[in-house]
C-alpha cells in the first residue's frame, strides 16, 4: 500500500467521523462556529488513534523480548495509558495552538500597520517552500531547541519540578511513561511550545504532524527496552538508553554541587543540545528510575508520589507549593539536598547484569 492510498484512506475516515458524528454534535450543543477547529480535532484524534494502535504493535513486543527490568507494580503501565490516551486523543496541543493563533493573527496585524514585519522562519532561505521534507526538518530542529530549554528549565526551579517530578516518579518506566506528566505541567508546555511554532510560521497541518513525530520518538525513548543507536548514534537522536539516564535515581535530576537540582540528557529529540550545552552524559548502563527521595531510608525518605491519576495530579500540586512532605521529614530529600550527598549508584537489575 503507497502512501497515497493510506492518505485517501485516513481522509475518508476524517470526512466520515466529522460528518456522522462530529458536526451534528456541534451543531446541536451550538457551537457552529467552530465548526472548522472542530474538522482539525477529529484528524488529531484518528492520528492518536492510530499512534497508539502503531506503538501497541511495535513497542510491546520489544518490551516482552528485550526488558531492562521486570515490573514491580503491574497498575503501572496500565495508569500511564491512560496518561497517553488523553494526550493522544485529546488534542491538547493542538487546542492551544488554535486559541493561540488568533492572537498572535491580531499582534501580527498592528505589527504591519507599524512597519514591522514579524520574522517567519521561512523567509531566511528564498525558495525553501519548494522543499517541504528539509522545512519539516528544519521546524523540528528549531522546535527541538526550545523544548530542551522548556525541559531543562522544569528542572531548574523547586515549584517546577514539584510538577514535573511526577513524571520522573515511575520506577516502572514503559512505552506508556511519555505523557504521564502533570496536566498544569502540560498546560504550561503547550502554551510555550503553541507560541514558538506560530512565531517562527509553522501552520496547523504541519503542527499536527511535526507533534506526532515527536511524541512517537518519544514513546520509544521511555519503553522498557534495552535498545542504543551505538556511539555516533547516539550522538544524534536520543535513544532509550539515553533516556534512561536522565530517568536514572540520583543522575538524571541532580547535579552535584550545584545545589538541589539539575541532572543530564534533558535534549527531547536531539542529542546535540546536551553536547553544546554541557549536559549530556553517555552511560553504557540501563539504569533503574524513580527519585531518590522515593526510595526508603536511608537512601531516601519514603516520599509518595501516588498510584492513580488524580491523586498524582492533588500530590503534584502540593509539591509545587510546598505543602507536600515525605514520610521522614527530618530527611533531606531531593528539593532540600545536601549537595555533597553522594549520587545514588545506579546499577542493572541482577537478572539482566551481563546480557549485551
Amino acid at each position: 500500500m503507497n502512501f497515497s492510498i493510506f492518505s485517501d484512506l485516513f481522509a475518508n475516515a476524517q470526512a466520515w467521523v466529522f460528518e456522522t458524528i462530529v458536526q451534528p454534535l456541534m451543531f446541536y450543543v451550538g457551537l457552529g462556529e467552530y465548526i472548522e477547529d472542530a474538522f482539525e480535532g477529529v484528524e488529531w484524534f484518528l492520528i492518536g488513534v492510530c499512534q497508539l494502535v502503531i506503538l501497541y504493535i511495535l513497542l510491546r513486543p520489544l518490551e516482552a523480548k528485550l526488558p531492562v527490568h521486570k515490573f514491580t507494580d503491574p497498575r503501572a503501565r496500565w495508569n500511564d495509558f491512560i496518561y497517553t490516551a488523553l494526550h493522544r486523543l485529546g488534542a491538547f496541543s493542538v487546542l492551544l495552538f488554535f486559541v493561540l493563533d488568533p492572537v498572535l493573527d491580531t499582534l501580527t496585524g498592528l505589527l504591519h500597520l507599524e512597519g514591522v514585519n514579524p520574522f517567519n522562519l521561512e523567509d531566511i532561505w528564498p525558495g525553501m517552500l519548494d522543499h517541504p521534507v528539509l522545512v519539516f526538518l528544519l521546524y523540528l530542529v528549531v522546535l527541538d531547541f526550545f523544548d530542551y530549554w522548556y525541559h531543562r528549565a522544569s528542572h531548574q526551579f523547586n515549584w517546577w519540578w514539584g510538577l514535573h517530578s511526577l513524571h520522573h516518579s515511575q520506577r516502572n518506566m514503559n512505552l506508556w511513561s511519555d505523557d504521564r506528566n502533570h496536566l498544569l505541567d502540560d498546560f504550561l508546555h503547550g502554551i510555550y511550545m503553541g507560541l514558538i511554532a506560530i512565531a517562527v510560521g509553522v501552520e496547523p497541518g504541519q503542527y499536527i504532524l511535526l507533534v506526532t513525530v515527536s511524541q512517537m520518538l518519544q514513546s520509544l525513548q521511555h519503553a522498557n527496552v534495552r535498545i542504543h543507536f551505538g556511539a555516533i548514534g547516539e550522538r544524534l537522536l536520543v535513544s532509550p538508553r539515553f533516556h534512561r539516564t536522565h530517568h536514572a535515581i540520583g543522575v538524571g535530576h541532580e547535579t552535584r554541587g550545584k545545589g538541589t537540582l539539575g541532572g543530564h540528557n534533558f535534549a527531547v529529540l536531539f542529542t546535540i543540545w546536551d553536547i553544546l550545552f554541557g549536559t549530556a552524559l553517555f552511560d553504557k548502563e540501563y539504569a533503574m528510575t524513580g527519585i531518590r527521595d522515593q526510595l526508603p531510608s536511608p537512601e531516601g525518605s519514603g516520599r509518595e508520589y501516588g498510584q492513580g491519576f488524580w491523586h498524582q495530579q492533588w500530590l503534584g500540586l502540593k509539591r509545587m507549593v510546598g505543602r507536600d512532605r515525605p514520610r521522614d521529614a527530618g530527611h533531606k530529600t531531593l528539593l532540600r539536598q545536601d549537595p555533597a550527598h553522594e549520587p545514588f549508584q545506579h546499577q542493572q537489575p541482577a537478572e539482566q547484569q551481563g546480557q549485551g
